[in-house]
């Protein structure tokens, strides 16, 4: 399939007095898999069916391959899309589901069983085309809903949560199977989530949104590692984030003491006001008395073991961090008295 670039020019969508997008630009880059990530009630969804057609913007322009398509209706622009609910018709066959679009388009009906037998192929479901959707586990039936949105070839392959409602191990399992899926055919595809780890695994650009706005739009580990506010960080992954003051070049004032850092934002002024973003694998546990660079002295408020990781609650007086280790890199904290100590008591107020 030929891949398609969309590019949105000062995008809004009013719904009354709410604002549920508000003056987007953005250049999604053909042949990728995009996520548009976000909290509910961000206008992700919103701005899918803007793209799709399904509303209409109150302002702004949207460009298909460098083609206006902001008044062409939803049936012209070409678009596969997969909805949240499936929407797959009950009462027809697997195979009839997937050919609904091609006999709407007076494709014979040879060609029909042709195509959806060959999609069924792609989508790794082969030799289910008679049998009718209901008696289909529901991986099956993303896999079914999937093969459909693709039959009429579409310009670029949009979808809303498709994959929310599967439990979490065929849920993980349908993310490789849809990226493999999406690398193969080289569509350009738009996922709407608000599952962190789907978007950081799946896509090559994510677009996080927050207030109706595009807070940032990167590569997964460019978000992940140099957020550009705390909106990003704090929605991205779990991170520490401790007010702070700008001391001057590379030194920021955290809790009273000073502390170096890598790098400062551009035109970020001596005394301003920051956040700073700790992620917990960054936040490395030392056996007390601890007089280390960019060190910070605390006491063990609760450790949580979830087997691969080890997550380790420190209250450092106005800020609790949380470090993350895996077991073999942990601080053996119950070896530690006052540690121990603190940790029992902290405990036993609960």
């Amino acid at each position: 399939m030929e891949a398609h670039g969309v590019s949105l020019r000062g995008l809004r969508k009013r719904f009354g007095p709410i604002v549920a997008v508000d003056g987007v630009d953005l250049d999604l880059p053909a042949g990728k898999l995009i996520a548009f990530l976000g909290p509910s009630g961000c206008g992700k969804t919103t701005l899918l069916r803007l793209i799709a057609g399904l509303e209409s913007p109150s302002a702004g322009r949207i460009l298909l391959d460098g083609e206006d398509v902001t008044e062409v209706p939803t049936h012209r622009r070409n678009v596969g899309m997969v909805f949240q609910s499936l929407a797959l018709f009950p009462h027809l066959s697997v195979g009839d589901n997937i050919a609904y679009g091609l006999r709407i388009r007076g494709i014979d009906r040879g060609a029909q069983r042709r195509q959806a037998e060959e999609l069924l192929e792609l989508v790794q479901l082969p030799g289910v085309a008679d049998r009718h959707v209901s008696a289909l586990s529901g991986g099956q039936r993303q896999r079914v809903a999937i093969a459909r949105a693709l039959a009429l070839e579409p310009r670029l392959f949009l979808l809303d949560e498709p994959l929310s409602a599967l439990d979490a191990k065929l849920r993980e399992s349908m993310q490789v199977e849809l990226r493999l899926l999406q690398r193969r055919l080289g569509i350009t595809t738009i996922v709407v989530t608000h599952d962190q780890r789907e978007a950081m695994t799946m896509s090559d650009l994510v677009v996080v949104m927050g207030h109706g706005t595009v807070q940032q739009a990167a590569a997964p580990l460019a978000i992940y590692r140099a957020p550009l506010n705390a909106f990003v960080a704090g929605f991205i992954g779990s991170t520490n984030l401790i007010p702070a003051t700008i001391a001057g070049a590379g030194r920021i004032v955290c809790m009273g003491r000073e502390f170096a850092v890598a790098s400062l934002p551009d035109g970020i002024a001596t005394g301003a006001a920051a956040v700073l973003s700790v992620r917990p694998e960054d936040v490395v546990l030392h056996p007390p008395p601890a007089s280390r660079p960019n060190g910070l002295g605390g006491r063990v408020a609760f450790i949580r073991d979830v087997g691969a990781s080890i997550e380790t609650h420190v209250d450092c007086g106005a800020v609790t961090l949380i470090s993350v280790a895996t077991p073999k890199d942990r601080l053996d904290v119950d070896t530690v008295p006052t540690w121990k100590r603190s940790c029992r008591r902290r405990l036993a107020s609960w």
